[in-house]
């Protein structure tokens, strides 16, 4: 069977497209690196591809938001064409600034398939500046997203200014009783954080870290699943190696974060 078709976007600083085609690539798919104009253009399709994935970094500076200006560029000049591609089956992930660019977009939530409408937000962190750390994650096991499957507990980092969560109580209250929050920050020991500083480096409320829509296909998260590709990215590689020395064992291949990649690989598979 042909590998999975992957579209990473790339242009006007988003700057994370290399680890997350390399991720892709890990885990069985065949990506393309493709500029946001090329598909405006019409010289790129998405009807070529099976899922796309919007990365992280900062898209036009966030000088007008986080997000903000990638998401109009989408939604004014190829909103027929995300929407047919999400209607024929697509999978669509957004990491940290992709995140921000489908909830202003209106991809997510997506409590209504086929529309686009902004119920949620990312803002400006609680705790004042940039961060650039290591967070613990709990997944839902509730969750119908196609991503976060068979994952109970995560570590990954986060490296973002703008990362809150923030939503109307009853969007909130919807987003949990449809399953729709897949990750939520953590501590160590894998309970809620609770919103305390720094288990929840943003002060996302709920401890929301990432969320999908009602159908599992589209996602969105704040840490970086792509930045954890190799068993080595991780702070304490040298512990956990020496661990595994000790117990005559050979460290994993790859990073924990391979994994969300290579579900929406079996998805098709």
């Amino acid at each position: 069977m042909s590998p999975v078709r992957a579209l990473v976007l790339t242009g006007f600083g988003l700057n994370c497209d290399l680890e997350t085609a390399y991720a892709l690539e890990v885990a069985g798919a065949d990506p393309d690196r493709i500029h946001l104009n090329d598909l405006i253009g019409g010289s790129r399709s998405l009807r070529d591809y099976q899922l796309l994935v919007v990365g992280g970094g900062f898209s036009w500076g966030d000088d007008h938001g986080a997000g903000v200006v990638m998401a109009m560029r989408m939604k004014f000049r190829m909103k027929d064409d995300v929407l047919d591609f999400v209607e024929r089956g697509g999978l669509v992930l957004g990491i940290c600034n992709g995140f921000q660019v489908l909830v202003n977009l209106g991809l997510l939530p997506g409590f209504e398939p086929g529309r686009l409408s902004r119920e949620v937000a990312l803002i400006h962190n609680d705790c004042g500046s940039f961060r650039d750390q290591w967070v613990h994650l709990a997944a839902n096991p509730r969750s119908p997203c196609v991503f976060t499957r068979g994952i109970e507990g995560i570590e990954l980092p986060v490296r973002h200014g703008e990362g809150k969560f923030h939503a109307e109580e009853s969007v909130l209250r919807r987003l949990k009783d449809q399953g729709q929050v897949i990750l939520q920050y953590a501590s160590s020991d894998g309970m809620p954080a609770r919103g305390e500083f720094p288990a929840n480096p943003n002060g996302s409320l709920a401890d929301i870290a990432g969320i999908c829509d009602v159908t599992g296909r589209i996602a969105g998260l704040m840490p970086h699943p792509e930045a954890f590709n190799h068993w080595t990215n991780h702070p304490d590689w040298t512990h956990r190696g020496e661990i595994c020395r000790r117990a005559g064992e050979k460290p994993p291949s790859e990073g924990d974060g391979i994994r969300f990649f290579r579900n929406a690989v079996d998805y098709f598979v």
